[in-house]
Formats: C-alpha cells, sequence, structure tokens
C-alpha cells in the first residue's frame, strides 16, 4: 500500500513509542525558482535544444556562472543537489566546441561511477544537438581499441582524478592534442576534494597545468561543491588561481520534511541508548511497510551490512521478498553495482543500504525517504545525501537517526546550528612532504624540471638535489631529468597513504573468486586472522591474511556476532612548530612519530550487542611520521585543580585527560571537514617528551595533511564546544554521549575534564 510521505510522518508524530525522541521537525517549504534570460552570446542550437526540453530559461546561478566564464573568470557554483549544476558548465564548453571545434574540456568527477554516469546526459544532448562533437568517458573501463580515437578526436574527454593521473598525464605526448586546445576543466564536488585526496588532487592539477604550459593552453576552471564555509578558499587551494563564487541558488524544489531521532536512553548513569542499528531498521521497516522507496546512509562497511541484514530478516518475517532491500558500499564489485544502480531507478528494489559511496550524484532516481544512521561527520554530507530524497514536485523526508557517540548528541540536540551554520572549512595540504614528493617524481616523468622553476609555491632546489642524490633524477644540459626505471604514478594512490588494497578471496570458490577489497590502513583492523568479513549479508570468516601480497582468503560461515579490532599507540615528539602560552596551559602544533598496533578483538553478537569473547591479533606494528596539536598542563595544574574542585569530586587528572581526548576528537568535525578516524588522540599523564600532562590530537595519515595545524588556530571554538557538548549531556559522571564509558574515564572523569576547559578556554 502506497501512502504520502505526509502521511507517514503524521504517524510517527502521533506515535508515543517515537514522538518523544523527535529532537527536531524541520518543515522545509517548497521553492519557487528565481529564473534569468539566456545570454545573447549563447548558440542558438543550444537555446532551442532547452527549450525543447522544456527549459525556457536558466536558474539565476546558472545564468551568474556563464557570465563570469563567458569573460574568463575561474568560477565555482555552490548550491544544494539537484540543482542543475550540470548546465554551468555543459553550456558554456558545447558553445565553445560549436564555435571553436578544436577546443577541448577536462570534465573531472571524484569517483568512475559518477563520471560514467554523467557521460549518459551529456551523450543525450550531444547527440540532440547533431554537432560533430566527441564525447568520451577514459577510465580503466575504456577498451584498449578506443583509446587512440579518444586522445586524438575527444572534444569532451570524462575521467577521474586517479586516470588523470596514471592514465592520462604520464602519457601527455599522446595527447598533445588535447593539452594544445584544453579551454575548460570541470572539477565536480570538489568539497570531496579535502584531507588527503583534496592534498593529492592539488598536486595532480599542478602537473596538469605544467603540461598544458608546455603545450600552451591556459585552460579555464568550473568548479562546483556543496555548501562548505569556505568553498571559495578550496578552490583557490587545489587550483592556486583566483575564483569567482557563484552561490545565488535559483533551482526550485520540493517541500522537504528533516527529522532527527535520539534513541531512547535505556540506562541514564551510563548513557546508554537504544541500538542505533536496531532503531534505524525499526523506522525504516515503517516505510517499506507502505512501499516507500527509500534509502539508508550507513557510516561504515559493518553497519551497512547488519542494517542489510536485519532488514532483509525483517521482510522475511512479513512474507516479502529479501531482494527488495540490497546493500550497497565499496568493496562491491562493479556490476553487483550497476544491477543496484538500475533496480533503484526501475523501481524494483524498495530500500537500499549504502555508505556513502551513493551520497554523490550517482542516478538513481530520485527516492521519497532518506534514513541517515549515524551523523556522517560534517554538514555537507548530510545534506547532500538528504538530498538523495526528493523531487521537484513532491513532499519527501530525511531523517537523521543518532548514535552514542558525542558528535552525534552534539548535533541531534543543537538543531539551530545544524539549520542556520555552515562552520565547516575543508582542509588540504598540497606542500605535505610525502604527498609532494611523490608528485614532484611524477612530474619529473613527465618533463624535465629547469632551475628556478617552482612546483606550485615550492622551492624544488633542495627536494631536486634529495631525488639527484637518490639516483631518481638527473641533472644535464641544465635541466633535472627522470633516471629510475619505475614508473612513478603507479606508487602514488590520491586516496590513502598506501598503493594497495587487499583481496578478499572466497576460498570455496578458489583464488578466481574475489568477493571485495579492503585498503592497506584498513587491513589491521578489517581482515586479520579470526576476523568476521561481512559481504551482502552473508558471514565470511578470515583464514588467513597475506600481507605480503596482499590477499585475504575468507571462507563462508554462520555465526551469531561480527568482531571489532582494538588498538594501541606510542607517541614521540620530533619538531614543534607553532607555541601558545596560557597561564597554566600551553598549547603546541609540531611534528610526531606514531607507533600502532592492532592487539586483539572482541566478539561481539548480533542485535544484543554484548561481548562474547576476545581473540588475539598477531600483526606487524606500524609507524608514522605526521602532525599533531598538543595540550599540555602546567606542573601545579593538579594542586590548583584540586583547590577549585566542587565539594563531592575529587580531581581525577587521567580521568580528565581521556575525557577531553575523546570529547575533542568528537566536535573537532563540526569546525574541520574530516572525520572523527582522520584524527587520532593519546592522553598521557606524564608526556616523555613534555615530563607533563599532555593531550595529543594527530593527524591519521603520514606527513599529516592540515588537521592539527586547523585544530591549532581553531583551539578556542573547539574546546568551548567540546565544553558546551559536556554541559548539555544529561547523565550523572560521565558517558559515551559526551566524555566516554566511566569504566574508561572514570566517576571523575567529566568534572575533571570540564575544569581543564575552563583554565584551557581563552
Amino acid at each position: 500500500m502506497s501512502r504520502d510521505v505526509k502521511d507517514i510522518i503524521q504517524e510517527l508524530e502521533h506515535d508515543y513509542t517515537i514522538r518523544p525522541y523527535l529532537t527536531a521537525l524541520e518543515h522545509i517549504p517548497a521553492r519557487d525558482a528565481h529564473l534569468d534570460e539566456f545570454p545573447d552570446w549563447l548558440n542558438k542550437s543550444l537555446v532551442k535544444l532547452l527549450q525543447q526540453d522544456g527549459i525556457n530559461s536558466l536558474y539565476a546561478h546558472q545564468a551568474s556562472a556563464l557570465d563570469a566564464v563567458a569573460v574568463g573568470k575561474n568560477v565555482v557554483v555552490v548550491t544544494p543537489t539537484a540543482s542543475g549544476k550540470t548546465l554551468c558548465y555543459n553550456l558554456p564548453v558545447l558553445d565553445r566546441i560549436i564555435k571553436e571545434p578544436e577546443s577541448r574540456a577536462i570534465y573531472l568527477f571524484p569517483t568512475k561511477a559518477l563520471s560514467q554516469d554523467q557521460l549518459g546526459e551529456l551523450y543525450r544532448i550531444v547527440d540532440a544537438l547533431d554537432k560533430p562533437i566527441s564525447t568520451y568517458t577514459y577510465d580503466g573501463d575504456t577498451p584498449v581499441s578506443a583509446r587512440s580515437a579518444i586522445r586524438n578526436q575527444g572534444n569532451i574527454v570524462v575521467t577521474n582524478p586517479d586516470m588523470l593521473h596514471t592514465g592520462i598525464l604520464p602519457h601527455h605526448t599522446k595527447w598533445h592534442r588535447l593539452f594544445q586546445n584544453l579551454r575548460y576543466i570541470v572539477l565536480d564536488e570538489i568539497h570531496i576534494y579535502r584531507g588527503v585526496f583534496g592534498s593529492h588532487m592539488a598536486n595532480v592539477i599542478r602537473r596538469l597545468k605544467r603540461i598544458c604550459q608546455f603545450y600552451g593552453s591556459r585552460p579555464q576552471f568550473i568548479c562546483c561543491s556543496a555548501t562548505i564555509a569556505n568553498p571559495l578558499e578550496l578552490a583557490e587551494r587545489i587550483v592556486e588561481e583566483k575564483f569567482t563564487l557563484i552561490n545565488n541558488n535559483g533551482a526550485p524544489s520540493g517541500e522537504k520534511y528533516f527529522l532527527f531521532y535520539n534513541p531512547p536512553v535505556v540506562n541514564r548513569q551510563l548513557g546508554i541508548r537504544k541500538s542505533l542499528i536496531k532503531e534505524t531498521a525499526n523506522l525504516v521497516s515503517k516505510f517499506l511497510n507502505h512501499d516507500i522507496q527509500t534509502i539508508v546512509f550507513a557510516r561504515s562497511r559493518l553497519t551497512t551490512e547488519l542494517l542489510t541484514s536485519y532488514l532483509k530478516d525483517y521482510l522475511d518475517k512479513v512474507g516479502q521478498d529479501r531482494d527488495l532491500v540490497r546493500g550497497y558500499r565499496g568493496g562491491y564489485l562493479p556490476n553487483l553495482r550497476r544491477e543496484i544502480e538500475k533496480g533503484l531507478k526501475d523501481g524494483v528494489i524498495k530500500g537500499v543500504v549504502s555508505t556513502n559511496a551513493l551520497e554523490l550524484g550517482v542516478d538513481i532516481g530520485q527516492l521519497d525517504a532518506c534514513f541517515i544512521a549515524g551523523y556522517p561527520g560534517t554538514i555537507a554530507s548530510t545534506w547532500q545525501q538528504a538530498g538523495r530524497a526528493g523531487r521537484r514536485t513532491h513532499s519527501s523526508v530525511a531523517i537523521l537517526v543518532a548514535s552514542s557517540v558525542p558528535l552525534d548528541q552534539y548535533i541531534i540536540n543543537s538543531s539551530d546550528y545544524f539549520f542556520k551554520e555552515t562552520p565547516e572549512n575543508a582542509v588540504i595540504d598540497p606542500n605535505n612532504l610525502s604527498i609532494l614528493i611523490s608528485h614532484i617524481k611524477c612530474a619529473a616523468f613527465e618533463l624535465p624540471f629547469v632551475p628556478g622553476e617552482k612546483f606550485g609555491s615550492e622551492e624544488l632546489e633542495d627536494i631536486l638535489q634529495f631525488l639527484e642524490d637518490k639516483g631518481i633524477v638527473h641533472f644535464t644540459g641544465n635541466k633535472w631529468h627522470w633516471m629510475s626505471e619505475a614508473y612513478p604514478a603507479d606508487e602514488v594512490s590520491l586516496r590513502s597513504a598506501s598503493t594497495e588494497n587487499f583481496a578478499i578471496i572466497d576460498l570455496e570458490e578458489g583464488e578466481s573468486k574475489v568477493i571485495g577489497e579492503v585498503d592497506r590502513e584498513s587491513a589491521p583492523t578489517t581482515i586479520f586472522e579470526g576476523a568476521i568479513y561481512i559481504h551482502e549479508g552473508e558471514q565470511y570468516t578470515i583464514t588467513k591474511l597475506d600481507y605480503d601480497d596482499y590477499k585475504a582468503y575468507a571462507k563462508k560461515v554462520e555465526v551469531n556476532y561480527y568482531t571489532d579490532a582494538q588498538v594501541e599507540s606510542h607517541i614521540k615528539v620530533l619538531d614543534v612548530f607553532d607555541i601558545h602560552e596560557q597561564e597554566n596551559i600551553y598549547h603546541q602544533h609540531g611534528e610526531i612519530a606514531i607507533t600502532t598496533i592492532s592487539t586483539m578483538y572482541k566478539k561481539v553478537k548480533f542485535y544484543t550487542h554484548e561481548n562474547l569473547g576476545y581473540g588475539k591479533i598477531n600483526l606487524p606494528a606500524e609507524d608514522m611520521h605526521t602532525t599533531a596539536y598538543w595540550l599540555i598542563l602546567s606542573e601545579t595544574f593538579s594542586e590548583i585543580a584540586g583547590r577549585k574542585m566542587e565539594s563531592g569530586f575529587t580531581f581525577d587528572l587521567a580521568g580528565g585527560l581521556l575525557a577531553l581526548a575523546n570529547v575533542i576528537v568528537n566536535v573537532t568535525p563540526l569546525f574541520v571537514m574530516c572525520d572523527p578516524k582522520d584524527i587520532r588522540s593519546i592522553a598521557q599523564v606524564r608526556s616523555p617528551f613534555t615530563d607533563l600532562p599532555t593531550l595529543y590530537i594527530y593527524d591519521n595519515y603520514p606527513g599529516g595533511v592540515g588537521f592539527s595545524e586547523k585544530i591549532f588556530e581553531l583551539r578556542n571554538k573547539i574546546l568551548i564546544a567540546a565544553r558546551e557538548l559536556i554541559e548539555n549531556c544529561g547523565c550523572d559522571e560521565g558517558c559515551p554521549s559526551c566524555v566516554g564509558p566511566i569504566n574508561q574515564v572514570g566517576n571523575q572523569g567529566k568534572q575533571s575534564a570540564l575544569l581543564i576547559l575552563k583554565e584551557a578556554i581563552r
């Protein structure tokens, strides 16, 4: 029985088991379009085609973008999901090619799936124009036989950063027509280019611009982004040129309801709430029951698989086909993902549970409801995910279900912050030394360096001398030439610190049956021997992890638990970059060395999530140099704190530091666009480096990518948010929703953390 979204919302509002736990119910009214005329310079064939599609004018932001591009400006367009950003680059690009048939453009999308998806719309426009415009996708799936034609004839080459990095730039001599005539470079979804990926991307753009300069072209950049605090700054950091911001959204939208649901507390003293997964599954089942097509976003692969399993079990229970609900995440093979995307568009699949793999604009049709199981980490991502539900003339609903982690609790109880603020900064560090050297090697392979040449803003003399000493480049004929036999781009992964993924092999099917992949960083906590690996609701146990050959061997099992790895870390300070001293508190930022090792894992029971036992993990330690922010307490701090503590409380230095570490890691993403797993914390009652109580927050990537530097800059805002989170939590002595479990931080941890914060905030 199909029901209207409004009916279901009314039902939820009147359901006494749900209504008390709705912390926000925001109604976003339908929005009328703000329109503008087509510019006079736009080719009449394009205008006619748009009019045939029922488009008789442009949205305000589209018109503004076209005007800015027409006078040679780089633009970054920042408007909501499904607001017609595609026309902001398709129209000027196609107009230029019609007028100058030799013109070329590169479209860069952050994922291969998105680039293939966008190509369909572009093909349709080009076919309808009936003009000799050659449009091709160029990625790992492009047949070798077609590649020569694309290099020579492609007016528009649609690709992704990884293929540009490994398949196009190193072979630029074969692409000389593209680079000689390159007029536009389109960067879509630039808010995705942050942290490690963004730092790599900025260096890929440096290499691209260097090759363009060699061939005598100077292309314009057209960028699109979701709403973030610093889109202009981010675009200018990635491209290293001036941009014009276009954010006057003129697109219409249907009405949307946005609900915040905080699962009920089952133990107030311990701050334990009902299970995020079970509560989400319960709410989603109500929508499936009424035949409302629904997408569910989960934060991890494990949560995705658990939710998929629970919803399939529900469909079994009510006598419906289990395959009405499917899972979707990275690690699924391409043919399976395409099958699921098609099922959603055709309406055959009624529910899909996905990681953020479906957050971006892959065409899965327009669904009516979106559930977000756990705050995605940024306001931008939350709106991107919520935007997958809703059509311009229909009502839609998005429901954010909170977990017990502090970041979720801050957001779920601060609806004004979510709906009215955009405080998140996307951070990149193109000059991270390990990333920079990797791309200087790639650039040297592509074209020799000359004395005095810069790479972006970086002087190269010392780095090139270092590479010459290593036998990688050689100075001759007044140029540094590539000398190594290695192909450098193949050794550089844009999305992680490692270059390899582990293949998961089903033992029952033999070596040829790869059921999924896991990146190098995740392997020690995901596919250790004894781990339970869940794929499409099926359980596998990892029987062997081959570190040298990047393979994990799995065997299908039926067990009632999943596994959760535990990690230990040790820290050493190498250099101090910045210092800020206050009375009793010191703030510092610098370089550290960190050693981590996976030591053991828990077996956690499905549904009840109780601990069923432990197992050992026998893997080598991992060493990493990175950057950190650290907070140091003075030698007399404990004595001063003891005098200031309220009656009935004893200052607990260890508990207070650990509690504060938990909170800072969780509130930092409110200001810096990172995931809590992108940064890590270590609390030391007596640090070997400072000889004082010290709390370290570090970038969880080799060399650091700018997170800790931003934390140092924004420390006061972050510490204020940490205090608000702790003070607003309803628990008595600390809980997982603020400072962490009492069995970790102790009975005095909450009050001790608040006292440290009182001294630290200036």
